[in-house]
């Protein structure tokens, strides 16, 4: 099963979101359904950058590595090399 590492944009939030899934369509379909969390209340989320990986562990690490940056110019940055 493919897992992927992938960060949303939304233009009305003017934000990311970063996260790992099995299934990216079906995610994306759930980020942008109105309900509660982060993605919840805008509905306009938005693909910027997918990185596959082999296994469930190599995926969310590489998501908490992201996270961990904490720096939106190092994240702009990532997307811009489109790995």
């Amino acid at each position: 099963m493919e897992r992927v590492t992938y960060i949303l944009f939304s233009g009305i939030k003017n934000r990311y979101y970063i996260g790992f899934t099995s299934n990216l369509e079906e995610r994306i379909v759930r980020h942008n359904q109105k309900s509660k969390g982060f993605t919840g209340n805008v509905n306009d989320w938005k693909v910027v950058y997918i990185k596959k990986h082999e296994t469930k562990e190599l995926a969310q690490q590489r998501e908490l590595q992201i996270k961990s940056w904490k720096s939106r110019i190092k994240i702009q940055e990532l997307i811009s090399k489109k790995e």
